[in-house]
């Protein structure tokens, strides 16, 4: 079984911000599931460097694109190796392979007749690297980011994207693709309103990859950009590798970007004859009171202040667990440190101090051998059901609402059974049940935060590989466990 999941190329001109991390944490958490499910999985991100964008931001640094487009990405890379994303392939549009492949694509899609010849006349907006319709053709404003734009005309090579309007109704209507289900009508009335061919070359911008024709316009950095998807897992340079993860299983969106992969993306793989994505899932934004995050807002939110002040760990945690995955969230750090210290200190991390401390004290530090309680057994398995259902449905936070059951269900366990009292009976069938049911919590909150379950899998006195599957929540063990040296993971904040 093979599991192919992909984010969008991040532009290049910005830092990595809030609205990059949270598709990336998310694109991780689902790859390490299924890998633990005992999936091949392949985890594709990277960066979208060309485009008239791009090249007006290095003039303004003194820079040339591609130094501009080096040291971006650079620290995109950086920033996925601190908040431990476990991607397979990082791609960069400026890759040669990635190239000669979109100039392979622009060949065949020119010889097949997908493509032709015409003059555009109309709005471009910069900064949103499209074409745009404008209520005022005296005062032009982009409505998507509300900044200036300019009015070009051009000769230019178009997609013949009107060319697939009903197929690409049938295929929203009678697939499982646009995801969430929500998002369905949206997108059918934009198509049903009428779509048109779209230009998918540029005669004017410089810095983008040299079309395969005899102008040599640059290929539009949109087109160039979704044909990462096929380049980035080997699609016509190796095929063994097309053939084994195609198509998608998963593709993970922000929503300001729907239209391009609900109504370009699919067309193209229609024009070359290619299995559509399985899901494609718009996720929401993280909002500042009503104003989305972003850079142009100047509202921008870096991960960095919050992995040094909680840690890596607490950062994923929030992102995936505070709002339902496809809906908007408002951001904040009052938010933060109260899902931190509520769920992360008074929940989780007092669970796991206080049992290991009553099993130094208890047991010398030896887990006790003996009986799980069927109680706790039992629903173990029942959350492992409903928490695998939620997560392969994209539900993320209500994933970690499963987990939490457990937790609770263990906290109230431990407070009724009360093996710190004197007279406590059972006290070795306590502490033994709390430790199972610690070590499945630790399995399922793996894929959110894989380095905290790490350090306290070692601190219970067990190997990390206990983390790897989810067959392991069934296992028992034979012979005395020594916990290992305690720590104190999550601190309250005030």
């Amino acid at each position: 079984m093979k599991f192919y999941i992909t984010t969008p190329l991040y532009y290049v001109n910005a830092e990595p911000h809030i609205g990059h991390t949270y598709t990336t944490v998310a694109a991780d958490c689902l790859a390490r599931f299924y890998r633990m499910k005992g999936y091949d999985v392949f985890f594709l991100t990277g960066t979208d460097e060309h485009g008239q964008k791009i090249y007006e931001a290095a003039q303004k640094e003194n820079l040339t694109p591609i130094e501009l487009a080096d040291r971006v990405s650079e620290t995109f890379k950086k920033m996925w190796e601190k908040i431990n994303i476990s991607y397979d392939r990082f791609i960069r549009t400026t890759e040669r392979q990635h190239e000669e492949v979109v100039k392979k694509v622009f060949k065949i899609l020119l010889e097949k007749g997908e493509l032709y010849k015409g003059e555009y006349r109309g709005f471009y907006c910069v900064h949103c690297e499209s074409y745009v319709n404008v209520e005022d053709r005296k005062n032009p404003i982009c409505p998507d980011c509300k900044r200036e734009v300019r009015e070009i005309s051009e000769i230019s090579y178009f997609l013949k994207l009107s060319k697939y309007q009903k197929q690409l109704e049938d295929l929203i209507e009678n697939s499982e693709m646009v995801k969430p289900d929500f998002r369905k009508n949206e997108i059918l009335n934009f198509i049903k309103s009428g779509l048109n061919d779209i230009s998918i070359t540029r005669k004017n911008v410089v810095w983008g990859i040299e079309s395969p024709i005899e102008e040599k316009y640059t290929i539009y950095v949109w087109f160039d950009a979704l044909l990462n998807y096929l380049s980035g897992i080997g699609y016509l340079h190796d095929e063994e590798l097309f053939e084994k993860y195609w198509p998608p299983d998963v593709q993970l969106i922000g929503k300001d970007i729907m239209r391009f992969h609900y109504i370009i993306w699919p067309a193209v793989l229609f024009a070359l004859n290619l299995p559509q994505p399985k899901k494609i899932f718009a996720h929401g934004w993280w909002v500042l009171g009503k104003e989305k995050i972003s850079k142009s807002k100047g509202n921008v939110i870096l991960p960095q202040y919050f992995i040094d002040e909680y840690g890596v760990d607490p950062f994923r945690f929030f992102l995936l667990r505070e709002i339902p995955f496809g809906l908007d969230g408002e951001f904040s750090e009052e938010n933060f440190k109260k899902r931190y210290n509520s769920d992360l200190v008074n929940d989780f991390g007092n669970l796991i101090n206080r049992t290991l401390n009553l099993i130094e004290m208890k047991f010398n530090g030896y887990v006790p051998e003996g009986e799980i309680d069927e109680s706790i057994m039992k629903i173990s398995e029942d959350i492992y059901k409903n928490y695998t259902i939620k997560i392969e449905n994209l539900s993320l936070s209500e994933g970690i609402e499963e987990i939490w059951k457990l937790l609770i269900f263990l906290n109230k366990y431990l407070d009724e059974k009360a093996p710190w009292r004197e007279g406590s009976i059972d006290v070795e069938k306590t502490l033994l049940s709390v430790f199972y049911g610690i070590r499945n919590i630790l399995i399922f909150l793996y894929p959110f935060i894989p380095q905290t379950c790490e350090k306290m899998i070692e601190m219970m006195g067990l190997e990390k590989n206990e983390l790897m599957c989810f067959e392991n929540i069934n296992k028992r063990y034979a012979g005395r466990i020594k916990i290992g040296k305690r720590e104190i993971i999550f601190y309250r904040k005030k």
